[in-house]
């Protein structure tokens, strides 16, 4: 398989006009009213230039009254299905359609989205090429009435390539810009995923399943919260121009542009911890960190804790690792407990929700960043943040940092599944670099200087020591 390093789709070596197609597709098409605009839908799609029989076209229809119909020009398998329950809206209507159908591929299309003869295949072509890419279809907005075009006139059009003179005006898309700007996403950084906007995207089911389907939670914006979901799943992302198609209407945000904008942003932020500036700059908690710190108990642990919570990063979940005691249910004596040290440590981080204490440290795929520090670290307070700046402008998957305590072991998640899926190395999909010194030892351990093992020190001095240092003038 292809091993292909951060979103880099330019080794691909994606079929061409002599390929066989082979693999099967699930178009799920959440829909709801607006049997008009399904009507396009459908027959733009049985005009596709992928072979009928390995497309099947799954309509879940999420409670319109009276209910939708299958118009009688569609592709040969349609049918409409209804959502499972526990839900609704968009992203549940797509977990829907996705749980009742059985395509090597998942493709998500609106309901209101006129698509090309090619559409289907252009994007079926790199699911051909590699089995973790995120393909992003093509759209531009028109504007459309009831009425505006009959389903056998867009049929025949479509059937003869000339879905393109349907309409001579169109708005474009503000990820284009995106795209443009890193040339075509293969030179875009770890938010890539930002461009995964919905209407028409595709993905292998396995990699759908990997990711925990969409947030059904979110009613508006969940797209993006499932790019992201495939992006901590190891998924490459990429748009597919070729994979042309008209969106029938503006886009959802524009009739109520600020109200949609305002229910979007905390839902994201909350669970998307690195897309602008969607999560504020606040001394808060968030549903889901920026990083999750691992520190193993033993001398200078509580310290380095105290140090990595007190730090500029405040949107970070610190668990503390060890052999933990169970409570005590009877007398005993306290100052005699083998477990001394290690109840003292649990009590005294007690009342902070953002400490856990464990055997081991659980891997949450929802978190970007996991940060092993050693517990005789001494992190300044730009410890974490000169760590994940120095990983993102490096653009690396794994960045350790060796000192006389121990070694500082940054893992970008996103790196690690992906390294996994292809049974390669973070250094391979990503990349990797170890430091000895200067401004990410320093952060660390801005008293070791070269070499120093620390030896001799009391712990808990560190700040009064540099203190009298900086008053000495040293």
């Amino acid at each position: 398989m292809t091993v292909l390093r951060r979103n880099d789709y330019g080794p691909l070596d994606r079929p061409g006009a002599d390929w066989r197609p082979k693999l099967t597709v699930s178009v799920v098409i959440p829909a709801h009213g607006h049997q008009d605009k399904l009507d396009v839908t459908l027959a733009s799609l049985a005009a596709q230039s992928y072979p009928s029989s390995l497309v099947e076209v799954v309509v879940v229809d999420d409670g319109t009254e009276p209910p939708l119909r299958l118009p009688d020009l569609r592709p040969e398998s349609t049918r409409i299905v209804k959502p499972l329950p526990g839900g609704w809206a968009s992203a549940h209507a797509t977990n829907s359609g996705a749980a009742q159908s059985d395509g090597d591929v998942v493709l998500r299309l609106d309901s209101d989205m006129l698509v090309f003869d090619d559409h289907v295949e252009s994007q079926l072509r790199w699911h051909h090429a590699a089995d973790y890419l995120a393909v992003l279809g093509h759209k531009r907005f028109v504007d459309y009435r009831p009425g505006d075009l009959d389903p056998v006139d867009v049929f025949e059009a479509v059937r003869a390539g000339k879905a393109a003179s349907l309409y001579d005006r169109a708005e474009p898309q503000w990820i284009e810009q995106i795209i443009d700007a890193t040339a075509g996403l293969r030179d875009a950084d770890h938010r890539a995923f930002r461009v995964l906007v919905g209407a028409s995207f595709s993905l292998r089911r396995s990699m759908f399943d990997a990711s925990g389907g969409m947030d059904a939670d979110v009613l508006l914006g969940s797209d993006t919260i499932f790019g992201y979901r495939l992006h901590q799943a190891g998924a490459l992302f990429v748009p597919d121009e070729d994979s042309s198609a008209w969106h029938l209407g503006p886009r959802q945000i524009a009739s109520r542009g600020d109200l949609a904008k305002a229910y979007r942003r905390p839902r994201i932020a909350d669970r998307v911890p690195e897309v602008d500036l969607k999560r504020p700059r606040a001394n808060r908690s968030w549903g889901t960190p920026l990083a999750d710190v691992v520190v193993a108990s033993g001398e200078g642990a509580e310290s380095c804790v105290d140090a990595i919570l007190t730090g500029s990063v405040r949107d970070v979940r610190v668990t503390v690792t060890g052999d933990w005691p169970e409570p005590h249910t009877g007398r005993h004596a306290p100052l005699d407990d083998p477990h001394f040290a290690a109840r003292n440590l649990q009590e005294a981080f007690g009342g902070e929700a953002r400490v856990r204490f464990a055997a081991e440290a659980e891997r949450d795929r929802g978190v970007p960043y996991r940060i092993e520090v050693p517990a005789g670290a001494e992190p300044g307070p730009e410890a974490v943040k000169t760590l994940l700046a120095h990983a993102n402008e490096h653009r690396l998957g794994l960045l350790e940092v060796e000192l006389p305590q121990g070694t500082v072991r940054l893992e970008r998640a996103a790196a690690a599944a992906r390294a996994a899926h292809l049974g390669a190395s973070i250094a391979d999909v990503w990349g990797a670099e170890r430091v000895g010194e200067g401004p990410l030892a320093a952060a660390f351990a801005p008293d070791s200087g070269a070499g120093d093992a620390g030896g001799g020190r009391e712990r808990g001095l560190g700040p009064l020591r540099r203190a009298v240092r900086r008053g000495l003038g040293r």
